[in-house]
């Protein structure tokens, strides 16, 4: 005879046993499609935020390509000549187009000495040399016994406290080049005349606008203080700074850029003294532009007006 309690509680574990084997599988199959969900999920958000970071890397890598434009008017080698009277040579300004300006006017000898200059307006060095031999560089271009070339570049961007003073004050001369070239030398004295300390964070952008626009004869003072607010030419002189640096040097067959100033004569370097003094340079320009009879060349007397030999 069947003991029927018996096997009722028999049937019932098996029940209970089978209803708890069901739960746990389907406990099991919902944690899996949670961390399916998961995975997933992660998977999408790295795949963005790669996507993303691919997108960034991009952007760097083509602004980082990307040439800086155009530069300023009347600088395509990075510097700017100034002739006789001061003028920007071949700029189309008011200045004769004449590449090669005498020290006579009725002369047809171009001038036998060609000052090349590489400046940065923050360089303590710079703003001595041109201290002790600006006039005198004046002179001479302005005879028409010289022409001088120069090029401006930003090597102490990091020497201003964070305000990149020697690149902002750079594309300031540069908006001058293109705006204004005739005044250039003008301005590029008065740059030097309110240059500030080297650790300091230099002038702001509406200083440098009252200098550059203060000179005397500038023109187009609106656009050239919209370039100097825009940094319209900064990226420019940044490449010009680091192509110099790394040794193109023109106007010269220097293999490895010495610093600034770097002051060259007929393509010799000028080595500077200390101090440095207006005696020495003046010597260094006759020696080096090789006088000849009938040659418009400067002699180093006292008078800062160059003489002909």
């Amino acid at each position: 005879m069947t003991n029927r309690p018996e096997g009722d509680a028999r049937a019932a574990r098996n029940e209970r046993r089978e209803a708890a084997r069901q739960r746990a599988q389907r406990i099991r199959t919902q944690q899996k499609r949670r961390q399916r969900g998961t995975r997933l999920g992660l998977q999408i958000g790295l795949g963005v935020v790669l996507v993303a970071a691919a997108a960034v890397v991009t952007l760097v890598l083509v602004d980082s390509t990307q040439p800086a434009g155009p530069g300023p008017a009347n600088m395509s080698q990075g510097g700017i000549t100034i002739g006789q009277d001061l003028k920007a040579v071949g700029s189309g300004s008011s200045a004769s187009s004449d590449a090669s300006p005498s020290a006579d006017p009725s002369a047809t000898a171009a001038p036998s000495v060609r000052i090349t200059m590489y400046v940065d307006y923050l360089c303590p060095t710079c703003g001595q040399f041109e201290k002790a031999n600006g006039d005198y560089i004046a002179s001479l271009a302005e005879s028409g016994a010289a022409t001088v070339d120069i090029h401006p570049i930003a090597t102490l961007s990091n020497r201003s406290q964070g305000t990149k003073y020697s690149l902002r004050a750079a594309n300031a001369a540069a908006c001058v080049a293109d705006r204004s070239p005739d005044q250039f030398y003008a301005v590029n004295q008065a740059l030097f005349a309110r240059q500030p300390e080297q650790g300091t964070a230099g002038l702001t952008d509406a200083q440098l606008q009252r200098i550059v626009t203060g000179v005397d004869g500038i023109r187009d003072a609106g656009a050239i203080r919209d370039c100097i607010a825009d940094q319209t030419f900064a990226k420019w002189v940044d490449e010009r700074t680091t192509a110099v640096t790394a040794g193109d040097v023109p106007g010269s067959d220097l293999q490895d850029f010495p610093g600034t100033p770097l002051v060259l004569v007929n393509g010799k370097q000028y080595e500077l003294t200390s101090p440095i003094t207006n005696d020495d340079f003046r010597t260094f320009v006759v020696s080096a532009a090789g006088a000849t009879e009938g040659t418009p060349t400067p002699t180093p007397s006292a008078s800062a007006t160059p003489s002909a030999e």
